[in-house]
């Protein structure tokens, strides 16, 4: 599993990856098969309350308090909005206010690793995550906005933020629509690939890291600067867009195996996590593209 979100999760977690022999554990929701030592046997029911039961409608996975896909949906809504009206206020105090960038870079990044390796979802620590991944979006698009400007005329600045954000929403859009046409299908395999690709970005990224303080460049980092860089953007996004796929499928199987309605906020900020990703790497390829120019 790519994202940690999901894979440290007990119910979205790949079944396939358990230990052989480990013993299995039933559905959520499903009875136990085993009796109560001392208990009775099972109760008798009359004619008319059995005429009863099976004349009742079929309960819905809403009545039995199980995940559904409009709880992630609702759930998701909910954050990228906080997300987004944070964010906004973030970019106006940002010029006044630059520390906030690091406020909201260091409180996002341990409370992301606190919701992640969470048995249970909080939603008020996933709603704290959210509004300081916003103050730091809103941070970090400012500085790129400004700092990428038009050198040939007018000196303007590039509507990269813009074009970030339109190609995140896109993105995530194409890969759902792939996901649930069944041309790509998450595999043994394919996780297995991903996950080797992103180690090996994430080793570039440090190395890339560790020479921007011995070898000048752009702003980017040595190993990110010029048409290097926009190749590196393009892989990271397609790992992005990847881990999205392997989102979905975590969250179909969590649906599908009737987990509790509460485990929506961990679905939810799953895929804010991923989207945040996504976004930062669409607002680097852009800034990269705009100084080529």
């Amino acid at each position: 599993m790519a994202n940690p979100v999901f894979n440290n999760s007990p119910v979205f977690g790949d079944p396939r990856k358990q230990p052989q022999g480990r013993q299995q554990q039933p559905a959520w929701g499903t009875p136990s098969t085993t009796a109560t030592y001392g208990s009775a046997g099972p109760a008798t029911v009359d004619a008319a309350t059995l005429d009863q039961m099976y004349g009742a409608p079929a309960a819905t996975t809403r009545d039995t308090g199980r995940l559904t896909y409009d709880d992630v949906i609702v759930k998701t809504a909910g954050l990228l909005g906080l997300l987004v009206v944070v964010a906004a206020g973030s970019w106006y105090l940002t010029p006044q206010m630059p520390w906030l960038l690091w406020v909201g870079m260091i409180g996002g990044l341990v409370l992301g690793l606190v919701n992640a390796f969470r048995r249970t979802p909080s939603p008020a620590l996933i709603t704290l995550y959210t509004v300081f991944e916003g103050v730091f979006l809103g941070g970090i698009s400012y500085l790129f906005s400004n700092f990428v400007v038009d050198s040939t005329t007018t000196g303007t600045a590039q509507p990269i933020v813009l074009q970030a954000v339109v190609a995140t929403f896109v993105t995530f859009g194409a890969a759902l629509a792939l996901f649930k046409s069944g041309k790509v299908r998450v595999t043994p395999k394919f996780t297995r690939w991903l996950l080797i690709a992103m180690v090996g970005y994430l080793g570039y990224s440090l190395l890339n890291f560790v020479l921007s303080f011995f070898v000048a460049s752009e702003g980017f980092g040595p190993l990110r600067n010029g048409w290097l860089g926009v190749v590196v953007g393009l892989v990271a996004v397609g790992l992005a867009a990847a881990s999205l796929i392997v989102d979905f499928d975590a969250i179909k199987r969590g649906v599908e195996g009737g987990v509790p309605r509460s485990f929506a906020w961990t679905a939810a900020f799953g895929l804010i996590v991923t989207l945040v990703w996504l976004y930062l790497e669409f607002l680097r390829l852009f800034a990269i593209l705009a100084s080529n120019r």
